[in-house]
């Protein structure tokens, strides 16, 4: 009896003996790093939009950054961040093109960044679902009090297929992507409902995640193996309703100076991933289209 009661008081591993996803750090990253340098659109002039929303300081643009970082092969701030605040620091609906090569070349995807989702972000989300029909320009102001209108400058009264979100990314923090009946989850949940409606697909990135859990800040290869990140990317995926293999844990840039081949794995690893997912659904669109047309 003692000696079973001594057992169950041992302290549980906190690192899975083994990881509950493979990935090979070893080789994985370049693979990864040529498929985004090779992906060409099969659509001629076609291009795959991602939107990027999620709370104030999740981290959306610092992942904008980061991905323009591992592609550039040296540290890059093409989007603005802020770290003194945990208000929004985007302000504006801004469409960001990732350079290859020369600078009138890009990659055939570009990131929409927007501003942060809190809990009285109710017309913002109006917004953003105008966003995803391709109805909101690059520029625009977000305004709090008042959702963009057709009158305004701003609309796109005529959204054209690359102007149409092609896949809806959610940027959510560790250390809050477990808070189910908080007002935030639930706009985003909101927006997710819309994405639903227009078939569009649906992605979450889980950021801060060596904030969290300390396994991962001496050792990013303990991701797929630390138990406490799984449980709370397991916990979002029931609060959100996002499958389990479209969740990504990721480690933006923010402190360091160099790149790192183990964060750039995983940042290409889930680029890779957000390319396919768009890809897809372009395709998909297509078809439909020309379906209808000679139907």
């Amino acid at each position: 009896m003692g000696a079973q009661q001594s057992k169950s008081n041992e302290p549980q591993p906190q690192i899975l003996s083994k990881p509950w996803r493979e990935i090979d750090w070893n080789s994985d990253k370049h693979s990864a790093l040529k498929y985004v340098q090779d992906y060409k659109p099969h659509i001629e002039g076609q291009q795959v939009r991602i939107l990027l929303h999620g709370p104030p300081g999740a981290g959306k643009s610092s992942f904008i950054n980061s991905v323009n970082s591992v592609l550039q092969q040296r540290m890059c701030a093409l989007a603005l961040v802020d770290n003194t605040s945990d208000d929004s620091f985007t302000h504006k609906f801004t469409t960001y093109k990732i350079q290859k090569g020369n600078p009138d070349s890009f990659y055939p995807f570009v990131f929409n960044d927007i501003m942060g989702l809190d809990a009285s972000s109710e017309v913002l989300v109006d917004d953003v679902k105008l966003a995803l029909k391709g109805h909101v320009k690059n520029g625009y102001v977000f305004n709090p009090r008042a959702k963009l209108s057709e009158g305004d400058q701003f609309y796109n009264k005529n959204p054209s297929s690359n102007d149409k979100v092609h896949v809806l990314v959610c940027v959510v923090p560790a250390d809050t992507a477990t808070v189910a009946q908080d007002e935030t989850m639930k706009r985003l949940r909101e927006i997710r409902l819309e994405a639903r409606d227009l078939g569009i697909p649906q992605v979450a990135i889980i950021t801060k995640i060596d904030k969290v859990c300390p396994e991962l800040r001496d050792d990013l290869k303990n991701v797929y193996k630390t138990k406490a990140l799984k449980q709370k990317m397991e916990q979002f995926s029931v609060d959100m309703g996002i499958p389990m293999n479209c969740i990504f844990p990721v480690k933006n840039y923010h402190e360091e100076i160099d790149l790192n081949d183990d964060t750039d794995l995983m940042i290409l690893s889930t680029l890779k991933y957000l390319i396919n997912f768009g890809e897809d659904f372009i395709n998909f669109k297509h078809q439909s289209e020309q379906s209808d047309t000679y139907a």
